[in-house]
C-alpha cells in the first residue's frame, strides 16, 4: 500500500500516475488509502471524493477486484447515505454500469452466448483446465472460457455485494430494488439458473432480516406502505423471470409465499396501527 498520499488530491494525481505507466493495480492501492484513513476521509465533501471512487470503482472493474470494490463502497456508504444519498447512487449505478458493460463487451468477443458452468461460485479449478487442456475442448471453446466467465462472475459478485450493503437503509431503498431487477435482468441474459435461484433465497433473507429491525428512522420498515409495493413490485419482476427460465417451483413456492406475507404484514398494520 502506498503511504506517499496525505490529502485526496494528491492520491488522485498519483494514481493516474500510476496508470499512465502501465500500473493499475499500484493505482488502485493509492486510492485505496484514502477510504482506509478514516481519521480524515470523513471529513472531506462528496464534490472531493466522488471522483476518486469513481477512479477506484473503474480500477476494480479492470482488475476484476469486486471485494476491494464493496470495501470502498462500503466506506463510501457509510459517508454519504444519510447526507448525500444521490452521489452514493451515482457511484454505484456507475459502477454497475461499468462492468455490465464490460461483461457485455466480453459476450461479444465471445461466441457463447452463454457459459456452460452450472454455478459462478464454484468455478474450474487449475486441475480441471489443465484437464481440459488435453481433452476434446478446442481452442475457442477455452477462449470463451478465459474471456467471458471471469467477467460474468465478476458482474454476479458485484450485484450481490451491492445489494448486501444496501439491504436495510430506507435512504437507498429504491436503488436496492432497482439492482434486483438488473439481477434477475442479468439472470435471464446469461442463462444463469443456478445464480436466480440464490437471488431469490438472498432477498427472501433479507425480507426476513428487515422485519426484525428496531423502529427507526434510517431502518427500512415493512410496516410502510411504500416499502411493501416495492417488494411486490420486484416479487412481480421475478415472478415473470421465473416464468421465463422456465423455473416453475421457484416461481410458485417462492414469490407467491413472499407476496402473502407481505400482503399478511400489510393487513396486520391496518388493523393495529401501533405495531
Amino acid at each position: 500500500m502506498s503511504r506517499y498520499v496525505q490529502r485526496p488530491e494528491n492520491a488522485l494525481k498519483r494514481a493516474n500516475e500510476f496508470i499512465e505507466v502501465g500500473k493499475p493495480a499500484r493505482a488502485l492501492d493509492t486510492l485505496y488509502e484514502v477510504f482506509r484513513n478514516k481519521k480524515w476521509a470523513y471529513s472531506w465533501s462528496e464534490s472531493v471524493l466522488e471522483p476518486i471512487m469513481f477512479k477506484y470503482l473503474d480500477l476494480c472493474v479492470e482488475l476484476k477486484k469486486s471485494h476491494i470494490a464493496k470495501e470502498g463502497l462500503f466506506q463510501y456508504r457509510n459517508m454519504f447515505q444519510s447526507v448525500n444519498v444521490s452521489s452514493l447512487e451515482n457511484v454505484i449505478r456507475g459502477y454497475l454500469r461499468t462492468a455490465e458493460e464490460r461483461t457485455e463487451s466480453a459476450r461479444e468477443q465471445s461466441q457463447q452466448a452463454v457459459i456452460d458452468i452450472d454455478d459462478l461460485d464454484m468455478l474450474a479449478t487449475p486441475e480441471s483446465l489443465l484437464l481440459s487442456a488435453v481433452s476434446g475442448e478446442d481452442a475457442q471453446d477455452r477462449s470463451d472460457r478465459t474471456i467471458l466467465t471471469p467477467w460474468v462472475k465478476f458482474l454476479w459478485e458485484s450485484y450481490c455485494q451491492c445489494l448486501e450493503l444496501l439491504r436495510t437503509n430506507a435512504h437507498v431503498e429504491n436503488l436496492y430494488h432497482d439492482i434486483a431487477r438488473m439481477a434477475f435482468s442479468f439472470c435471464l441474459k446469461y442463462g444463469r439458473k443456478t445464480e436466480f435461484r440464490k437471488l431469490c433465497d438472498k432477498l427472501r433473507k433479507h425480507l426476513e432480516d428487515i422485519s426484525k429491525l428496531p423502529a427507526q428512522a434510517v431502518n427500512v420498515s415493512i410496516h410502510r406502505a411504500e416499502t411493501q409495493q416495492l417488494n411486490l413490485d420486484t416479487r412481480l419482476v421475478q415472478l415473470d423471470s421465473a416464468i421465463q427460465m422456465e423455473l416453475w417451483q421457484v416461481s410458485n413456492l417462492r414469490v407467491l409465499h413472499l407476496s402473502d406475507t407481505l400482503s399478511l404484514d400489510s393487513f396486520r398494520c391496518r388493523n393495529n396501527p401501533d405495531g
